[in-house]
């Protein structure tokens, strides 16, 4: 999954002149014990040779809180109710990545019909889950989801026309779809189309590559490098990398991209990407292609970017609405790997065989009915 270290210089070529920030996100970690505003002060410090507010390096995006709020009323639980869903997510982990018996027995044909990886027939196992061991923390406030506005923390209800899309014809798989979907409309095994994005190593799943980005079960670092007319956002899940152009117009209408058309300018020691011009490919959450996205990276202190996004689709949904929570510095240690996802994937092939198979049985079985 994680095979070979990527090489910036191949990604993205206007990644020439990169100032890397490993000292001083390092240094930053000493000086944790400072208050809150002395290292949002010392945050604003840093800055590019081109004066802009220095966001580069690597972050992880992993969290335990979800996009949506389980309890609507409740943005902020307390230290003890965070503490407790931390400690039941260690205990899964650590129940999880106990060794397996060699004696064990074979799953049951066709899985157990749990949530698994393919009804948990041996999929991934826990040692390729990373997704967060703490709860968001902004402002100092516990948060319970990572939606903020509506209040209630919920994404807000689609309108009648996007529910008359989502009927109408073959739907096929958004861009936030997860990383694996048992079933589906009719004729979702009819070709590779209408597969998931991510099982076709297009885009990875659950709207991780953005935008918006969000958090999803791994491989949740991105790397920011800053030039004096680029910004690139490399996300670890599918290597995809975002190359975003400074101070400059979108493209045409007409000219629609998997990842939307992004441009960014900085307002103060923010930096601002607004993204427009998606293709209907992706449909983030069933979409349509007047979809706009608004996504603000603020460095807070040294450690932490504040990633707060907005998200606009009359055709969608009743209002905009809008999510926030932090990416942190990554270990000293981390690096970014290679996400090597196309070389070998022979699942995409076997998913259609299987179905074929599938196909054949039940024919063989109308005609025995005959």
């Amino acid at each position: 999954m994680r095979a070979r270290l990527v090489s910036l210089v191949a990604v993205v070529a206007v990644a020439i002149a990169v100032v890397w920030v490993w000292p001083a996100q390092v240094a930053g970690q000493a000086q944790s014990g400072q208050r809150p505003a002395a290292r949002a002060a010392a945050a604003r410090t840093l800055r590019t040779p081109e004066g802009y507010p220095d966001l580069q390096g690597l972050w992880n995006a992993a969290t335990l809180t979800p996009l949506e709020r389980p309890e609507p009323t409740k943005l902020v639980m307390t230290d003890t109710e965070a503490q407790a869903i931390e400690k039941t997510a260690e205990a899964r982990r650590d129940r999880a990545a106990r060794p397996s018996r060699g004696d064990r027995d074979a799953p049951p044909v066709g899985g157990d019909g749990s949530t698994g990886a393919a009804g948990n027939v041996g999929g991934y196992n826990n040692f390729w889950i990373d997704n967060g061991t703490t709860v968001i923390t902004v402002d100092g406030q516990r948060r319970t989801s990572i939606v903020i506005d509506p209040a209630n923390g919920r994404v807000p209800p689609v309108t009648t026309d996007a529910i008359r899309r989502g009927r109408g014809g073959l739907a096929t798989p958004t861009s936030d779809a997860p990383e694996q979907v048992a079933s589906g409309p009719r004729g979702a095994y009819d070709n590779p189309e209408q597969r998931p994005l991510a099982e076709r190593c297009l885009l990875g799943f659950g709207s991780v590559s953005g935008p918006p980005a969000l958090p999803v079960l791994y491989n949740n670092f991105k790397q920011i490098v800053q030039t004096k007319d680029h910004v690139m956002l490399l996300v670890e899940m599918n290597h995809d990398a975002r190359v975003i152009p400074l101070n400059k117009p979108h493209a045409p209408a007409h000219v629609r991209k998997w990842m939307g058309d992004s441009v960014a300018h900085y307002e103060g020691d923010t930096l601002v990407i607004d993204t427009t011009n998606f293709t209907s490919k992706t449909r983030f959450r069933g979409s349509s292609e007047s979809l706009h996205i608004v996504e603000r990276l603020r460095r807070i202190d040294e450690n932490t970017i504040l990633y707060r996004f907005t998200v606009e689709d009359p055709g969608t949904w009743a209002q905009p609405w809008t999510g926030e929570y932090p990416w942190v510095a990554a270990e000293p240690d981390d690096r970014l790997y290679e996400y090597a996802c196309h070389e070998g994937n022979y699942a995409l092939g076997d998913i259609l065989r299987g179905e074929r198979l599938l196909e054949a049985e039940a024919e063989a079985v109308r005609k025995q009915v005959r």
